[in-house]
């Protein structure tokens, strides 16, 4: 539960810097892409669309993913998601507790993006 709740408060936080935050909306401008996060059985999963400046995000598992971050279970996606350490992702996918599918480019275009907004 306090994963998807994360997932929805950080969709929050971007659908309003899409608006308030110029620095992010520049960044966000140019590109459509489908980021999604998700546990590694499906349970919990939200989408984040970015299309050419505008956000929107649904939740559930979903198929079609420019990248997909798959987390081994909730209890470990929520501790490295609102860590404070830099390097805790990295960590993570180190420890085989993060595994991303796709196009890995978009995976740190998405961190460099949240990092604006942060």
């Amino acid at each position: 539960m306090k994963f998807s709740a994360l997932l929805f408060v950080l969709y929050s936080v971007l659908k309003i810097a899409s608006y308030t935050n110029s620095a992010f909306k520049k960044y966000i401008g140019k590109v459509s892409a489908k980021v999604l996060i998700k546990t590694e059985d499906g349970e919990r999963a939200r989408m984040f669309i970015f299309d050419k400046g505008k956000v929107s995000s649904f939740t559930g598992d979903q198929k079609k993913f420019d990248v997909a971050l798959v987390w081994k279970d909730a209890d470990t996606a929520f501790s490295v998601m609102s860590s404070k350490k830099k390097d805790a992702s990295f960590n993570a996918a180190a420890e085989g507790k993060l595994k991303v599918l796709g196009m890995s480019v978009y995976a740190q275009w998405f961190e460099d993006g949240i990092k604006l907004v942060m």
